[in-house]
């Protein structure tokens, strides 16, 4: 048996008119899970400073360049990398400002406590 504590009736009709839609806040746990990876989260972190190809990054995180493209293409999926050609080589950065300040919030949350 669930006792009240108390009548949040108010409360409870505030939360519900601004309650995001199911299936966005699946894809919100998608793009979380994306970032779950320490491989994920380094390349995230040295794309954040510069703009890298496969080879660049496999040689940074000491991964091999499987590996590597492996993680790219998920990070890709999640709309958190994109690629830029040039020429027979592809580039690497980050989608957008939201993806380095997500990293920065969450960093800066691991730092500070």
């Amino acid at each position: 048996m669930i006792v009240d504590c108390c009548d949040h009736t108010k409360e409870v009709e505030n939360v519900k008119k601004t309650l995001v839609d199911d299936e966005i806040l699946y894809d919100l746990a998608d793009l979380f899970k994306s970032f779950a990876d320490s491989t994920r989260i380094k390349i995230i972190s040295m794309l954040k400073e510069e703009e890298l190809c496969v080879g660049a990054l496999s040689e940074l995180i000491n991964v091999n360049q499987s590996a590597v493209s492996h993680q790219l293409r998920v990070l890709k999926n999640a709309k958190i990398v994109k690629p830029r050609r040039d020429g027979k080589n592809i580039f690497y950065s980050l989608d957008d400002e939201h993806i380095k300040r997500i990293y920065d919030m969450g960093l800066e949350h691991i730092i500070k406590g």
